[in-house]
């Protein structure tokens, strides 16, 4: 395991194109949330140890200017997973300044949890950090050019090298943003079936997984899904030199069938053209209607709408007001059980 990007990480294993590796993955947060842990824990988590990967994996013949291709074969989580409201982090975090935990029990291809009666999860895992390591060059550029958003004031992950794994990694890049090389995407299209490009800086590769989310909706808005344990099965390909090199990483996904959803929407009508303002009042309306219809407590409906319902740009283009929706996928609900709508409407 490790948890910095580095290019002089020392391969966990290697293998050739078209080979399939096995990856055991620990939770995104490390560990620290267990079955036992309160809300308070959630206030005290090192978030430096965040995202421990798998990997690195050597691909035979992988080249700076190749395109690795990752294709998910299959996923194994583990029956326990957390979603947690953390301070100071999430989408409305001036909205939950307190710690949180939502704590999941996963049989049967559901996740289930007590702070939210009557609501049963199904299941679509994936590898929410997925990437390959930077070259020298592109690590230092990565690094000036974030150092440079901290210095005029944006917000940047802290380089916390004390919790830097291994310790030689410490002069690493932090894993909690994606990059041009990938990295924590959170793209929750990447279940089994999909297959994900990433351009190749350094040879080898060195491709990592971890950070494996059992559901997650679009957006993650609170800052974690429901974050598991387990184990990813992957197939590597090899695009030596192709015609088309993605900047950023690109993907492909299986056919889905669409689920019946129920949406509330969000118009920055005080702040014209701001996507950022629209999407945040989506997600207020659907955190005032789940606790107006469903009786949830705020954070276990902020908890939810970042385990399952989606953040879609509906529209950017009628000026002065883009619209945003956030979908809550309407089967998370069990018939009849608690938590059932109080007015009838989902």
């Amino acid at each position: 395991m490790h948890n910095r990007w580095h290019p002089d990480l020392e391969p966990a294993v290697r293998i050739v194109a078209g080979e399939e590796v096995r990856l055991e993955c620990e939770d995104g947060l490390a560990g620290q949330l267990t079955r036992e842990s309160t809300h308070a824990d959630a206030g005290r988590l090192d978030l430096g140890l965040g995202h421990p990967l798998a990997g690195p994996v050597y691909v035979e013949g992988a080249e700076p200017g190749d395109v690795l291709e990752v294709e998910f074969v299959s996923y194994e989580p583990a029956d326990f997973g957390v979603t947690a409201v953390i301070p100071g982090f999430g989408f409305l975090s001036d909205f939950f300044p307190e710690p949180y935990v939502v704590k999941w029990e996963i049989h049967g291809g559901l996740a289930r949890s007590a702070e939210l009666p009557g609501v049963a999860v199904p299941e679509e895992t994936f590898a929410g950090v997925v990437g390959v390591a930077p070259s020298h060059e592109l690590l230092a550029a990565m690094r000036a050019r974030e150092e440079e958003i901290a210095r005029t004031g944006g917000p940047v992950a802290e380089p916390l090298p004390e919790s830097a794994v291994p310790p030689e990694a410490a002069a690493g890049l932090r894993t909690i943003p994606p990059r041009e090389t990938g990295g924590n995407i959170d793209i929750r299209q990447l279940v089994a079936g999909s297959r994900l490009l990433l351009p190749v800086t350094v040879p080898g590769a060195l491709l990592s997984v971890g950070d494996l989310h059992f559901a997650q909706g679009d957006g993650e808005v609170c800052g974690t899904a429901i974050e598991v344990a387990g184990a990813v099965t992957v197939r590597v390909g090899l695009h030596e030199q192709p015609v088309w090199r993605p900047r950023y990483p690109a993907y492909e996904t299986p056919a889905r069938p669409q689920r019946r959803s129920f949406a509330t929407t969000g118009i920055p009508v005080a702040a014209a053209m701001d996507l950022t303002v629209a999407a945040r009042a989506a997600l207020i309306e659907m955190i005032d209607y789940l606790e107006a219809t469903r009786g949830f407590e705020r954070e276990t409906a902020y908890a939810l709408c970042s385990a399952v319902a989606d953040l879609r740009i509906s529209e950017a283009v009628d000026v002065p007001y883009p619209l945003v929706s956030a979908l809550l996928p309407l089967d998370v609900f069990d018939q009849g059980g608690p938590g059932q709508s109080r007015s009838g409407t989902a």
